[in-house]
């Protein structure tokens, strides 16, 4: 037998170790695990050398638990470790990096720098009084040797009968570690982090994991079935995706892995942190940003690049240039699927626009490089319905009606098509065409594209008058004299707290609704996006909102209210007309919607 002390200088590596070297304990098993299959996959290596001899067998990797001798023990059959190997390795090379580790982070807190350092071994005291390795090399002639240690700088190194190949690490669970003798708290563990390593891993007799996902395998060995296949595995209780991508790139990075499109709905039920993130087939993390671009973080699936350690902090990746590189990458071939798809199945892309018009809108806001390709495949959506236009066709459309004076387009959109009704039908008989902007994004997307799309300018269908939607008009003549004119400016000029509201008097066509209120673009686009995202949200919010109350002079029903002796239904039949106009913007609220009704009522009793 063998005793010694391991070379490192520091008495105390361990508690550091302990104390410092990962964020959550639990991470101990991917790393005993990855490493059982590092020694298998080099068998392989080396059986396909020639220099491992005869039938490999069976390389499954075993985990199992022992309750009543408080111990975990994981079982490989891979490369395996002569007496020199266990020395260099677990005595030399592993305290070398524990020391520049130490120097490091001695007296800081900083989580998740696994594997940096090779230290992934080492991580078993974090739960371990006592740890035993017992293993036999695969080498002709080899002896099987058995190395302990307590957690301090003092190890045994004994010869030890061994009848197979392979490596167990025995660990016998401290005190303070026994939520790690629960069979479920294991399986549990091994399910998030082993799920997809590339050799068979049995606990308790059941194999946990699939050694060959979909994304390890080339696009052209799947079908349809089995990206929806894999989804499901992944999200059991998901619905089946739209579309997925598959990502495969050798060169200047190595990148695999499948994104998925989810189905979302109008409700707008974000769910980030769906993409799993693995190094050569283990979990890393399902907190992507940096890596994903941050539109299409509400995509589902999975990443896998060795060009990502496994020591992912956030300060890691943001100094990573590969990282940056795959985020470009991803960008990019997200854009060329959707504009693939767009082109060769355009009524299926418009189908799903619903959930995918999320992702294209925030992409077009937050990535220039997105903008320039989604611009051929962005689409608004008709009122009328079932048609749908890009920029361009919009543009063709519209060419000789919606463009002002300065030569801008302007594209007319609603909101809320049931609400805005009155206003869609009075642009739709002008000959306007108007789409739908009625998403929790739109109002920022909007303000976005005119910063981003000069000649073009975005109106809402109630922002003014339909006269003055492409163009203030410059005539609007009324039948009405100077005097009535000011009259009725008199009559409708009553105020509400929570409104400030300016009254005009113009000559509208006779068939147009006598009363028309409309709320400035600007000031309606800040109060819609601070109800949103809270930005400037106390500002805007406090502020009363601005209502203008066109009244149509030509409208014959003010040729009897003007000539009405009686004051008080004058002013009632006034109220009504200016309450109705509230009503069409959602402007009548509490106790005025209250008095209208009431006041409506007692109106047809007379």
């Amino acid at each position: 037998m063998q005793k010694g002390n391991i070379r490192v200088q520091t008495e105390n590596i361990f508690p550091i170790i302990k104390k410092f070297l990962y964020s959550d304990h639990d991470i101990f098993i991917r790393e005993l695990v990855s490493n059982a299959v590092d020694a298998t996959q080099k068998l392989k290596t080396m059986s396909s050398l020639g220099e491992a001899k005869g039938d490999l067998g069976d390389l499954t990797i075993e985990i199992q638990l022992d309750k009543e001798k408080r111990t975990i023990t994981i079982s490989d059959k891979g490369i395996g470790m002569t007496a020199e190997e266990v020395d260099k390795y677990l005595n030399q090379v592993a305290f070398s990096g524990a020391e520049e580790f130490l120097k490091k982070y001695k007296g800081q807190n900083e989580a998740n720098i696994i594997g940096h350092f090779g230290l992934g071994f080492y991580s078993s005291f974090m739960v371990s009084q006592r740890v035993e390795v017992i293993t036999k090399s695969f080498r002709e002639n080899s002896t099987g040797v058995r190395w302990e240690c307590d957690g301090s700088p003092e190890y045994t190194l004994e010869e030890f009968e061994k009848a197979d190949r392979g490596t167990d690490i025995v660990l016998h669970i401290n005190e303070e570690s026994a939520e790690f003798l629960d069979a479920d708290r294991i399986q549990t563990i091994l399910k998030k982090f082993c799920r997809f390593l590339p050799v068979p891993i049995k606990f308790e007799g059941e194999q946990i994991n699939n050694p060959q996902p979909a994304w390890t395998k080339k696009p052209s060995e799947l079908t349809p079935q089995d990206y929806q296949d894999f989804y499901k595995e992944l999200y059991p209780y998901g619905e089946p995706p739209l579309f997925w991508i598959h990502l495969n790139v050798d060169y200047p990075f190595h990148l695999t892995g499948i994104l998925y499109f989810p189905k979302i709905k109008q409700s707008y039920e974000l769910q980030k942190d769906k993409i799993q993130l693995y190094s050569n087939q283990v979990f890393v993390t399902d907190e992507v940003k940096d890596i994903v671009p941050e539109f299409l973080m509400l995509l589902h699936g999975v990443i896998d690049s060795p060009d990502i350690p496994l020591n992912v902090s956030r300060s890691y990746l943001q100094g990573d240039p590969n990282v940056k590189k795959i985020n470009n990458h991803i960008t990019k071939k997200v854009a060329d699927k959707l504009e693939e798809i767009f082109n060769k199945e355009r009524a299926a892309f418009e189908e799903k626009w619903e959930s995918l018009g999320l992702f294209v809108k925030y992409g077009m806001m937050t990535d220039d490089k997105f903008l320039d390709k989604a611009v051929k495949f962005h689409i608004m959506e008709d009122v009328k319905g079932g048609k749908f236009y890009t920029l361009d066709e919009y543009r063709t459309a519209t060419e000789s009606l919606q463009k002002n004076k300065e030569g801008k387009l302007i594209i007319l959109y609603t909101t809320n098509p049931v609400q805005q009704d009155s206003y869609i039908r009075q642009a739709q008989e002008k000959g306007y065409t108007v789409v739908k902007m009625e998403t929790i994004v739109d109002s920022a997307f909007i303000n976005q594209m005119e910063m981003k799309w000069p000649d073009v300018h975005f109106t809402r269908v109630d922002a003014d008058i339909v006269d003055n939607l492409i163009d203030k008009a410059e005539g609007n003549d009324t039948v009405l004299s100077e005097e009535e004119q000011t009259k009725l400016k008199e009559l409708f000029g009553r105020q509400l707290p929570e409104l400030h509201m300016t009254v005009e008097v113009k000559g509208l066509s006779p068939e147009t609704a006598p009363v028309i209120a409309t709320r400035p673009e600007f000031m309606r686009r800040m109060k819609d996006m601070a109800a949103v995202s809270g930005s400037m949200g106390g500002f805007y919010a406090s502020m009363p909102d601005e209502v203008t109350l066109t009244v149509n002079g030509n409208h014959p029903i003010f040729q009897n209210i003007l000539k009405e002796e009686d004051k008080t239904r004058q002013e009632k039949l006034v109220h009504n007309l200016s309450d109705l106009a509230l009503l069409s913007q959602g402007l009548l609220k509490g106790n005025n919607l209250t008095d209208f009704i009431q006041r409506s009522v007692a109106m047809m009793s007379e």
